[in-house]
Order: C-alpha cells, then structure tokens, then sequence
C-alpha cells in the first residue's frame, strides 16, 4: 500500500528516468557493438576496432549483464519495485569487473582509448550512484 509519507519526491522520478536512459544508452551500445552496425565501427579505428574485437568471450557476456541488468534495474525503480536493488548491484558489479580489466589489465597493443578510459571512469561511478540511489529510495520506502 502506498501513502503519502513514502511518495517519492519528483527529483526520484526525474533521476530515475535519466538513468533508465543512460542504461538505455548502453544497451545500445551493447547491441551496436555486438551487430557491428555501421555506428559502431565507424566511432573507432580499424586498430581499435582490432583491440575490441580480440577481448574474451567473458568480457562481452558481462557486459550484456551490466546494461540490461542496469536497464531492467531502472524501470524497476520506476515501478517503485525493491528488486531494482538487486539488479543495480548486478549491473554496479559487472561493470566494474569489465573496467577494471579493460583499464589495468586487458593488451591494448598500445592502442590509443583515451576517450574510453574516461568513459569507463564514468560507468562506474554512475553504476555506484544508482547502487546508493536505489538503497536510499528502499530506505525511504519509495520503492517496495
């Protein structure tokens, strides 16, 4: 039963929706990168798209895992569904496992991923807020 003591406040509903969006982005992305579309292979050099292509199976799997688990995890906080929680942890810790390898282990062949460094510095971070946003809004009783 919802009342007005755990309505959630309009800013909930507006990150809410910017995050769908950007786990939406990513699942683009995903997609983009798995069908190499005419998108994707055009953002990158051929020695890029050579790095890109020679990372693991596991490193593709996870992150499929992390943008549609991070996807899913955002319509949930929507739907005001506490299961949101768990698929944001998920999505927070697949898509640290795949930066971290990507920015201190994977061979880059001394391949420049400058802009992607910074992206990845970026997955994570926002991956963590949305861990927090989400253990906040079950806190506060918006989601349930």
């Amino acid at each position: 039963m919802t009342t007005t003591a755990n309505k959630p406040p309009i800013w909930f509903w507006i990150v809410s929706v910017i995050a769908l969006l950007w786990n939406a982005m990513g699942v683009h992305g995903y997609i983009s990168q798995a069908y190499q579309t005419e998108a994707h292979t055009s953002a990158y050099t051929p020695e890029q798209l050579d790095v890109m292509n020679g990372l693991p199976a596991w490193y593709t799997a996870l992150f499929a895992i992390a943008v549609f688990s991070g996807a899913l995890g955002c319509l949930l906080l929507l739907l005001r569904k506490k299961f949101a929680k768990i698929l944001l942890i998920l999505s927070f810790l697949t898509a640290t496992v795949m930066m971290v390898y990507f920015l201190f282990i994977a061979d880059l062949k001394g391949v420049d991923f400058s802009a992607n460094k910074y992206m990845a510095y970026a997955v994570i971070a926002i991956a963590a807020f949305l861990v927090w946003f989400s253990r906040k809004s079950h806190a506060n009783g918006w989601i349930n």
